[in-house]
C-alpha cells in the first residue's frame, strides 16, 4: 500500500549526543503534524522503522528526527547511521499519531534518554500556549543525552536534567508529588521508566499517564490458540494458527495492509473490529482502548474466542 508515501532528502546531519544523529529530512508539499507524531522510514533490505518527529510543526518543508545507535536493535539505527549521508534521499510514510497532545491546564513531562524526541515539539505547543508544564529529563550521562543546550537555552529551570552517573534514578515522587486538578503526565522512555511512572500514578491517584513506548511491555497472555479470521471487506475467511500473527496471516492471503515495527508499539497496523473479543498484547493502546476492544494492532494481539472479524 502506498499511503502517505513521500521521499525526502536528507538535508541536515547532526551529532545530538553520544550514539544520537538528527537528520533533516526536506520536501515539498509536506502534510501538516502536530506534537507526538511519528514517521516510518521505508529503508533498503525491507527495514521499515518509526521514528518521532522532533522538530518544528511550522516548518512544512522539513521533517527532523533523531535516532538513538542500538547495537543490538534489528538494523534500522545502524542504517540510519551508517549509510543515510547529506544528500541521499530516503521514503518515509506518515505522519502518524498515537501519542497527541491533549488540552490540560498543567503538563508534567517525563523523558529518558531518547525518549525526549516525541516530548521537544510538545514543549514547544505548550510554552507558545502560555501554559504551566516542567519537565524532568533523564539518561545515562549527560554526553548521552540529546538537545540539552537546546532544552536549557530555551527553557531554563523549567527543565530539570537529571542523568543517572551523577544524580542517581530520577525522584518521580519530587515531579509528580499529588495528583493535581487539571494537571497531564506525558512520559517517553525507557521500558523499565514508563512502568515505574504508571506504578507511581496508580498508587497516588493520578489519572492513567500517556505514555509512549519504543519497546513492547511485557505481558501475560493466553495461550496462541488457532483462530478463525473473516476479513470484512475482502470477503476472505482465514485460520490463524498457533505461532503466526494475524498480520502474517493476512500478508499470506495477499491482503494488503500498513505495518511498520512488527512489536505492538507504532500503532501502524491499528485495525478497526468489527466482531470478536481481541486478545491485546500490545504496548499502545490505553486500557481503556482494550477495554472498549473497537481496534486492535494485528502485529501482536489476537482473540480471546473462536472467531474474530476485521474491517480489512
Amino acid at each position: 500500500m502506498t499511503e502517505n508515501l513521500h521521499t525526502l532528502v536528507v538535508a541536515d546531519r547532526r551529532q545530538e549526543a553520544d550514539g544520537v544523529v538528527s537528520l533533516s529530512l526536506r520536501g515539498s508539499g509536506l502534510p501538516s503534524w502536530e506534537p507526538g507524531a511519528h514517521l516510518d522510514l521505508l529503508l533498503a533490505d525491507g527495514l521499515e522503522r518509526p521514528y518521532s518527529l522532533c522538530g518544528d510543526p511550522a516548518e512544512r518543508d522539513v521533517w527532523r528526527i533523531a535516532v538513538l545507535r542500538e547495537p543490538a536493535g534489528r538494523g534500522g539505527s545502524a542504517f540510519v547511521h551508517e549509510r543515510l549521508r547529506v544528500g541521499e534521499t530516503v521514503r518515509v510514510r506518515g505522519p502518524r499519531n498515537n501519542f497527541p497532545l491533549r488540552p490540560a491546564g498543567r503538563y508534567l513531562f517525563i523523558a529518558g534518554g531518547i525518549g525526549i524526541t516525541p516530548v521537544l515539539p510538545m514543549l514547544r505547543a505548550v510554552d507558545a500556549a502560555g501554559a504551566d508544564w516542567s519537565l524532568l529529563y533523564g539518561g545515562r550521562t549527560r554526553g548521552s543525552m540529546a538537545f540539552l543546550d537546546e532544552l536549557t537555552g530555551r527553557y531554563g529551570d523549567r527543565v530539570a536534567v537529571r542523568p543517572q552517573d551523577e544524580t542517581g534514578l530520577l525522584d518521580l515522587a519530587s515531579h509528580l508529588g499529588a495528583p493535581g486538578r487539571d494537571t497531564a503526565v506525558y512520559c517517553c522512555g525507557p521500558g523499565p521508566l514508563l512502568d515505574a511512572v504508571e506504578r507511581y500514578c496508580g498508587a497516588n491517584g493520578w489519572p492513567e499517564p500517556r505514555t509512549e513506548r519504543f519497546r513492547p511491555k511485557a505481558r501475560a497472555v493466553s495461550a496462541d490458540a488457532p483462530f478463525e479470521l473473516v476479513l470484512a471487506r475482502s470477503g476472505l475467511t482465514l485460520s490463524v494458527p498457533e505461532g503466526a500473527s494475524v498480520l502474517e496471516t493476512v500478508r499470506a492471503a495477499g491482503v494488503g495492509v500498513l505495518y511498520s515495527c512488527t512489536e505492538g508499539t507504532c500503532g501502524t497496523c491499528e485495525t478497526d473490529v468489527l466482531e470478536g473479543v481481541p486478545d491485546h498484547r500490545d504496548a499502545l493502546l490505553t486500557a481503556r482502548e482494550r477495554a472498549a476492544g473497537a481496534t486492535m494492532l494485528i502485529c501482536v494481539s489476537r482473540c480471546r474466542g473462536e472467531r474474530l472479524v476485521l474491517d480489512l
